[in-house]
């Protein structure tokens, strides 16, 4: 008896095949753009760096007073000329403890430059390579705020004002943006809508409440 023909469609079976080997690379592809998505980037190492939090801090007063600035941020700006001085001489005394988390919501005022990327990253970038510094670079960047809708300072232009605190070693930390994906996991994880935010002893809060908390905590 003669052998029955095979029906088998090896055309169809190919091109089953490569649907299968598409959608496995497709999906392999998602779940490296979902982790490149989330993922925290490098944390800087710094004595004044907190591992858990994020925050720059400096004092050790028992009163836990955290601060999220934009560096783009006009009303950031001026909150830090109206109490910056007197929460920083608090630390300094050991009053209170002082926590700085420099974070990035206003890229989009700019010029496609991620100003308030790049300035909260270089931060970090002084903290993790001069952190005596770190204080007096924060508050240059403020001295040095760009209006909003610029493109704000280069890259090059930190690092200057960097070497002008004693902390010119963070200039290639600042050229390569190191810390970027991290300001930008460090701004979700606290889920920072606005700035300034400030939160007293992990309580966030109100702007209009500023002035009388600040009044009863520094005196």
């Amino acid at each position: 008896m003669a052998a029955a023909k095979s029906n088998t469609n090896w055309f169809a079976v190919g091109i089953s095949i490569a649907v299968v080997v598409v959608l496995v690379a497709l999906g392999g592809l998602v779940v490296f753009l979902n982790n490149q998505a989330s993922d925290p980037g490098t944390a800087p190492q710094s004595a004044i760096v907190n591992e858990e939090t994020g925050a720059i801090t400096f004092g050790e007063g028992e009163t836990q007073v955290d601060t999220f600035v934009d560096f783009m941020c006009p009303i950031c700006g001026d909150f830090e000329d109206a109490y910056g001085e007197q929460l920083q001489t608090a630390a300094a005394n050991d009053e209170i403890t002082l926590n700085l988390h420099p974070i990035s919501i206003l890229d989009r005022y700019s010029q496609n430059t991620e100003y308030s990327s790049r300035a909260a990253a270089s931060v970090y970038c002084v903290a993790a390579e001069a952190p005596d510094s770190a204080l007096d670079y924060f508050n240059l960047l403020f001295e040095n705020q760009p209006a909003e809708n610029t493109a704000g300072l280069t890259d090059d232009e930190l690092a200057a004002l960097a070497d002008q605190v004693g902390a010119g070693s963070a200039a290639d930390c600042i050229a390569d943006g190191t810390y970027m994906r991290f300001v930008a996991s460090q701004t979700n994880e606290h889920d920072i809508q606005g700035t300034p935010t400030v939160e007293v002893d992990g309580e966030r809060i109100e702007n209009s409440e500023i002035a009388s908390r600040f009044a009863t905590i520094l005196g």
